[in-house]
C-alpha cells in the first residue's frame, strides 16, 4: 500500500503544465496495477459518504439481496460453500467467531456473511450512481475472517481469506481501479479491517460498477463478513490555520468581540486549483456558508462565542456544496471561553500548633485553573497552576480562576483561610502512681480552663480512684487542641502478720501470710529487712512489718516471755526482786518457788508477781531455787540465782 509520502514524491518530479496528466499517472502506478494491485486510501480529505451500506439491523436473518448483487445464494441459516445470508449473527457455524457486526453504535446491526465457493469467483457487485466527472473518489469496506483459530476443525488453520475490490465504468468495459487484500488468516479473536481503493471518474462519468472477487481456494477456512461499503469524494488535504500558524483559537469573553484572521492551506497533490466556500457552524452539525468568504483566507470581523469553521472545496463551482462532489476541510474551532466563576472554596482550615500543615484547597470548572495570592485584588502571586495551596503561617489566602491556556480569570478572588491555635501538652505523657491497699489517690489534670474527658466517663478537672489500672484523661482546649496523659495506678501490698500469742525464747521471726518487698521492725520507727529478731525484752511486745513502697504498718502484739536468771535482793534498789512484767497479756498466771528439796517457799498470781528471796520474813541463803510458771496454757519451769553481791 502506498502511503501519501510516497504520491507526493511522484507528484513533486512532473512539470507544472503537465500536473493533472500525471498526477492520475502516478495514483493509476500506486494505487491500482492491473498486474499487481494495490489497495489505498484517499491520501487527502474525503467528502461526505454518497454511498453506505451496513446491511440493516434485526435479530433475524435476511433479508436477501435484491437480483443481480451475488451470484451465490441466499439461506437463512449458516452457509455452506457458495452460500451467504445476511445476519446480527456472526458465529452461523460453531468454528466461527462470536461477534458483532462493524457498524459502530447500531443495535443488532447485520453484515453481509459470505462462505467462499470452491472456485475463485465475484460474490458481490453493486452500481454507484450521483458521482461527479472528474472526480476522485475513495472505496472502503469493512472485513473479517470468520475462521476462529483456536478451532482445529480445518487443517493447517484453514485456508486464508483473499479477496479482490475492483470499480469499472457503468459499462463494465473499463477498470478504474483494482487491490486484493491478500491472505487474511483466521484469528483467535474476531480482528475487523478496512480497505479501499482510489480512482477518478472520466468526462460525464457519473456511475460506477463494485465487484468483489473471491481469490482463494473454497473449502475450510475460506469464510467472510463484509460491512459498511462506502463511497466518498476525494480531494487534497486543506488545513485552517490562523495567520500566526495557530492550529485553534482560545479566546476568553471578557476580551470578545474580537476579529480573527483564518487562513486554508492545501497541498495540491492531486488537483491544481480548487474553487472554495468557507462555512460556519455552532454545533458541528449544521453549517452554513459564510455569504462572499471565497478565498483561501478569511477575516473574521467579530466573534462572541464558540464557532467552528471549515472550507468546502471543489474542482469547480459547481461542484461545490454537493457532498458527492465537494471535500471538507478538518473544523477550526474558535473557543469562547466564558469568564470563570470564583473558585468554590473547601473550606478554612483550622490546626494547633503541633499539627502538620494543611493544604487549602478550591474547586474548580473543567479545563481552569488556580493561582494564590496573598491579597483579594493585586498582592503577590504565591502558586500558580494548582487547585491547592500550603501555608507557613496563619491568615486568609485567595484563589483566583483562570482558564488554561489564556488570560482569562474569575472577576473576584476566592478567600480561604488558615487559623493555628495554641497547643496544649501535659507535663508528661504518662504518670506512675500506687495506693496502698484500701486507700484513694486524686488523680489531676494540670492543664486548666479546658474540657476533660476521662476513661472513666467524668469530666472533672480532678478525680478519685480506689482501685488500680490505667486512667486516661483528653482535655481539650476552647479552641479543640487537644492533649492525653495517661496515669497508670498499682497497689501496694500491705503484709498480713501471721498472729503471734506468745513467744518463747530468745528470737522470734515475723511471719506473713502473703508477699512482697517487705522490711520490719521493733519499735515502729526504724526498719530492717529481715523479719527475724533476738534478745527482745521480756513482756508485751508488739512488730511492725511494712511494704518498702510505704503505706501504714502493719502490727502484731504478743506476750515475749523472759524469766530472769537471777536477782539480788540487797537492797541497793537494782534487781532487788525476781519478777515476772506485766502478765495482764495472759487470762490466768502463776508463780511458785521452790528450794531445791521441793519445799514451796512462794506462791504468786494475777497480772504482776514478783519474790523477793524472803520465806517467812527472812532472806533466804544464796542459792539456786526453783519455780514453776503457768500462763493460761503455757506451763514453764526453771530455776532463778539468789544472789546478795
Amino acid at each position: 500500500m502506498r502511503s501519501k509520502k510516497d504520491l507526493i514524491k511522484y507528484i513533486c518530479i512532473v512539470k507544472k503544465e503537465k500536473k493533472r496528466i500525471w498526477i492520475y499517472v502516478a495514483l493509476v502506478i500506486a494505487l491500482c496495477p492491473i498486474s499487481n494491485a494495490q489497495l489505498s486510501f484517499c491520501p487527502g480529505d474525503t467528502g461526505d459518504a454518497i454511498f453506505f451500506e451496513d446491511f440493516g439491523f434485526g435479530t433475524t436473518n435476511g433479508p436477501a439481496l435484491p437480483a443481480g448483487f451475488t451470484t451465490y445464494t441466499y439461506v437463512d441459516q449458516a452457509p455452506q460453500d457458495g452460500f451467504y445470508t445476511i445476519s446480527n449473527n456472526l458465529s452461523q457455524l460453531q468454528s466461527w467467531h462470536n461477534g458483532l457486526d462493524h457498524t459502530p453504535n447500531d443495535t443488532d446491526g447485520k453484515a453481509f456473511i459470505v462462505n467462499a465457493s470452491f472456485t475463485a469467483d465475484e460474490f458481490f457487485r453493486s452500481t454507484i450512481s450521483g458521482l461527479c466527472e472528474n472526480t476522485f473518489y475513495e472505496f472502503s469496506a469493512w472485513l473479517i475472517n470468520l475462521y476462529d483459530s483456536d478451532f482445529t476443525n480445518c487443517p493447517s488453520g484453514g485456508i486464508p481469506v483473499n479477496v479482490r475490490f475492483e470499480i469499472w465504468n457503468e459499462t463494465d468495459t473499463l477498470l478504474l481501479a483494482s487491490g486484493d487484500t491478500g491472505d487474511i488468516n483466521g484469528t483467535p479473536e474476531p480482528i475487523w479491517n478496512d480497505y479501499g481503493l482510489v480512482f477518478e471518474t472520466t468526462v460525464g462519468q457519473e456511475t460506477v460498477l463494485l465487484k468483489m472477487i473471491n481469490n482463494g481456494d473454497g473449502g475450510c477456512g475460506n469464510d467472510l463478513a463484509i460491512d459498511d461499503i462506502a463511497f466518498r469524494a476525494c480531494g487534497d488535504t486543506t488545513t485552517i490555520t490562523t495567520s500566526d500558524n495557530e492550529q485553534g483559537v482560545l479566546i476568553c469573553e471578557s476580551q470578545t468581540p474580537t476579529g480573527i484572521s483564518l487562513v486554508s492551506v492545501t497541498d495540491f497533490d492531486i488537483n491544481d486549483s480548487y474553487e472554495i466556500q468557507w462555512q460556519t457552524s455552532t454545533d458541528l452539525l449544521d453549517w452554513f456558508d459564510i455569504p462572499g468568504a471565497t478565498s483561501s483566507t478569511y477575516d473574521i470581523v467579530s466573534i462572541t462565542e464558540t464557532t467552528y469553521y471549515r472550507v468546502n472545496f471543489a474542482t469547480d463551482t459547481g461542484n461545490l456544496g454537493s457532498p458527492f462532489c465537494s471535500f471538507l476541510s478538518e473544523p477550526f474551532l474558535v473557543e469562547v471561553s466564558p469568564v470563570p466563576e470564583p473558585p468554590i472554596s473547601n473550606g478554612d482550615k483550622s490546626i494547633c500548633s503541633d499539627e502538620p500543615l494543611p493544604q487549602l484547597s478550591v474547586t474548580v470548572q473543567q479545563g481552569e485553573s488556580v493561582n494564590w495570592y496573598n491579597a483579594p485584588s493585586g498582592g503577590v502571586l504565591l502558586a500558580t497552576n494548582t487547585t491547592s495551596y500550603t501555608p507557613d503561617v496563619p491568615g486568609t489566602y485567595y484563589a483566583e480562576a483562570t482558564v488554561n491556556g489564556i488570560e482569562c480569570n474569575s472577576p473576584n478572588r476566592t478567600g480561604v483561610s488558615l487559623s493555628i491555635f495554641p497547643a496544649i501538652t501535659f507535663d508528661a505523657a504518662s504518670e506512675q502512681l500506687v495506693i496502698c491497699e484500701g486507700q484513694s489517690v486524686t488523680l489531676t489534670a494540670s492543664i486548666a480552663n479546658a474540657f476533660y474527658a476521662w476513661s472513666t466517663g467524668e469530666t472533672s478537672q480532678n478525680i478519685t480512684i480506689t482501685t488500680p489500672g490505667n486512667y486516661t484523661i483528653v482535655a481539650t482546649s476552647a479552641e479543640g487542641c487537644t492533649a492525653q496523659k495517661t496515669f497508670t495506678v498499682s497497689t501496694i501490698i500491705i503484709p498480713e502478720i501471721v498472729p503471734i500469742e506468745a513467744n518463747i525464747g530468745r528470737e522470734i521471726t515475723v511471719q506473713t501470710i502473703n508477699t512482697g518487698n517487705f522490711e520490719y521492725s521493733s519499735n515502729g520507727i526504724f526498719y530492717q529487712e529481715s523479719p527475724t529478731f533476738t534478745n527482745l525484752p521480756g513482756g508485751i511486745i508488739t512488730l511492725f512489718a511494712r511494704n518498702i513502697e510505704g503505706c501504714i504498718p502493719s502490727s502484731t502484739t504478743f506476750y515475749n516471755v523472759r524469766v530472769p536468771t537471777y536477782f539480788t535482793p540487797n537492797g541497793d534498789g537494782i534487781n532487788d526482786v525476781f519478777t515476772i512484767p506485766d502478765l495482764s497479756f495472759f487470762e490466768t498466771s502463776t508463780l511458785k518457788v521452790f528450794d531445791r528439796f521441793g519445799k514451796l517457799l512462794h506462791t504468786d498470781s494475777g497480772s504482776s508477781m514478783d519474790w523477793d528471796g524472803m520465806y517467812n520474813g527472812n532472806i533466804l541463803l544464796v542459792d539456786d531455787y526453783w519455780y514453776t510458771l503457768t500462763l493460761d496454757d503455757i506451763q514453764l519451769t526453771g530455776h532463778v540465782s539468789l544472789l546478795l553481791q
